[in-house]
């Protein structure tokens, strides 16, 4: 009997939608005056997301209970999301597109190998706090996802991800953030109800 190496065959995201990939990178090459702010947002702007998630905060302090518990959800949401998603990463290890496409025009450096592209951990982040935001506030949840979707769209353009790794990250951000906002506001409302007459009340009204 002869033994046999079982390995798992890595996603191959250049033929799911390379070409596509292809042609954000190009017109990154050719928008040079873009790349800069796209780089810097795509590198820092996740903390704008955390400037959001406390202005959620300050508002529910003027809202009902349940609204403060989406609030106060949506942090353990967006670690949640990062949690489930870098788990996903490593069951598909796909290969960043830097290294299946080397030629391709490149804005961020490569990064290593065992730094896997889908789904992308940037994306599901941004997703995630704007989803649970909506439970919160929904303007401040649309201005929230319009940030997600260009966190999204960075992620491609800079180089990092191809097009289908911002895509499912944005799934698997919006299904942790509904799941965890909502059982929140089922399950934690009471316990910020009695919260908010003790020693917390400056904190949660």
């Amino acid at each position: 009997m002869t033994s046999s190496t079982l390995t798992t065959q890595a996603l191959d995201g250049a033929s799911i939608d390379g070409g596509l990939y292809g042609d954000i990178t190009d017109f990154a090459r050719h928008t040079h005056w873009l790349n800069g702010p796209v780089s810097a947002y795509t590198s820092y702007g996740v903390a704008l997301f955390a400037v959001f998630m406390l202005v959620g905060w300050w508002y529910a302090r003027r809202k009902d209970a349940s609204v403060m518990a989406a609030a106060l959800a949506a942090p353990f949401a967006v670690v949640l999301a990062y949690l489930v998603n870098d788990g996903i990463k490593s069951v598909f290890t796909e290969p960043r597109p830097c290294r299946a496409l080397p030629h391709d025009f490149l804005i961020e450096k490569c990064p290593p190998m065992d730094d896997y592209a889908f789904p992308s951990n940037h994306t599901t982040v941004a997703a995630a706090a704007a989803v649970a935001l909506f439970l919160v506030n929904r303007r401040l949840g649309a201005i929230a996802s319009l940030a997600a979707l260009l966190m999204a769209a960075s992620r491609v353009y800079v180089g990092a991800h191809y097009p289908h790794d911002v895509l499912v990250a944005f799934v698997v951000g919006t299904v942790v953030a509904l799941a965890v906002t909502r059982s929140a506001r089922r399950f934690a409302t009471p316990t910020v109800t009695r919260l908010r007459g003790g020693a917390l009340k400056p904190l949660l009204t």
